[in-house]
């Protein structure tokens, strides 16, 4: 492995460049969004791409193949998953008003239980202020939410559609783009520029794989501690909600949201299931955002724990929602970029071996017009 000593200005060049980032990220967030998901599908389906050209297909070939094959499993899946769905619950608006009655019920139970222990709540009459919101809230839901939630998914149907195009062009292209960048380096420097661009590639590998190890971890657990309270359906629960946590903080929210709803909608005599899946999901999100994201992203991209933890709040602070997401990957390929740039300013004899081969191309460029 690489063993690369980094100093202090480096590290700080690095940092600043990551916040940077950060900061300017919400600018290109329509890009950016279904590009991060293209670079997750990639990294999925690169390998069988790769097991095919070694059968002699051809790479093109081998990514129409596997993205086409890919793609019509996954519309296939979503379709049926849409269909059972409508079948079960008649509608998906029909589904959702059925949990958030539930999830009604178990917040208006919950604060007429907490009156009945907390005299000061009682005589505050939280309950009642309770039920006066959620009742003038719901009953307008749909005039007053549900078009702009509307409008809002509307938005992202763009870059729903470009996800696809960007993987395929990844799996085929992926090469030739390589090339094309390496192309334009000078020779002195043509070395430490693989040695990047292998480097940057092997951290968004890292990452990734370990975001897919991450979702496996908590899906496991998750549905380990959901199953031993009696929750229906853990797995599936449990999947959603490890796949929401790719959003830190907030996609926590959302998952403990949707399986609180879930326990207080199919057990609304049994207020004790919904308590219980709050506190299996607090469990395992404190084991995951302060153990389980830094042993794996953090450690795949061979970053220290300390450092994994403050930049995701970092990330948070300066691009919200989408800075905790991309805080770690893009603070890893500044880290790459930022040491190898560093390795190759300090490094005396790459420059001589640049302004050596300048000189030389000075001269014979020169050659015929001194004859």
């Amino acid at each position: 492995m690489n063993q690369r000593q980094s100093g202090p200005i480096v590290w700080l060049c690095v940092l600043f460049a990551a916040c940077l980032l950060l900061f300017l990220l919400p600018k290109v967030l329509w890009l950016l969004m279904p590009f991060l998901f293209a670079m997750i599908l990639y990294y999925i389906l690169v390998p069988a791409v790769s097991r095919l050209t070694l059968l002699g297909i051809p790479r093109e070939i081998a990514a129409v193949l596997v993205g086409g094959v890919f793609f019509i499993l996954l519309a296939l899946v979503l379709a049926y998953g849409i269909n059972s769905f409508t079948v079960r619950a008649g509608s998906l608006q029909d589904m959702l008003a059925h949990y958030v009655d539930g999830g009604i019920s178990f917040v208006r139970n919950t604060m007429m239980a907490l009156e009945v222990n907390f005299s000061i709540l009682r005589k505050a009459h939280a309950s009642e202020t309770v039920n006066a919101w959620m009742a003038s809230n719901t009953e307008n839901f749909a005039q007053q939410y549900v078009a702009n939630i509307l409008v809002s998914m509307a938005s992202f149907l763009p870059a729903v559609f470009l996800t696809p195009f960007l993987t395929f062009f990844f799996l085929r292209d992926g090469r030739k783009f390589k090339h094309f960048l390496a192309r334009a380096v000078p020779n002195a420097f043509f070395e430490e520029t693989l040695f990047l661009m292998h480097e940057v590639d092997q951290t968004a590998r890292r990452y990734f794989q370990g975001l897919l190890k991450l979702t496996l971890i908590d899906t496991v657990i998750l549905a380990l501690g959901l199953g031993a309270i009696g929750m229906s359906a853990p797995l599936l629960l449990a999947l959603i909600s490890a796949i929401l946590a790719w959003v830190p903080f907030v996609g926590s929210v959302l998952g403990c949201m949707m399986v609180v709803l879930v326990a207080a909608t199919d057990a609304p005599d049994a207020p004790l299931l919904a308590y219980g899946a709050i506190t299996v999901f607090i469990m395992v999100r404190l084991l995951d955002d302060f153990i389980f994201m830094p042993l794996t992203l953090g450690r795949s991209l061979h970053m220290h724990p300390l450092i994994s933890v403050l930049m995701i709040f970092v990330g948070g602070e300066l691009a919200g929602v989408a800075g905790l997401m991309l805080a770690l990957p893009i603070l890893g390929v500044a880290m790459v970029v930022g040491e190898t740039m560093g390795r190759v300013i300090t490094n005396p004899r790459l420059r001589a071996r640049h302004r050596h081969a300048r000189k030389l191309r000075g001269r014979q460029a020169n050659l015929d017009l001194q004859e």
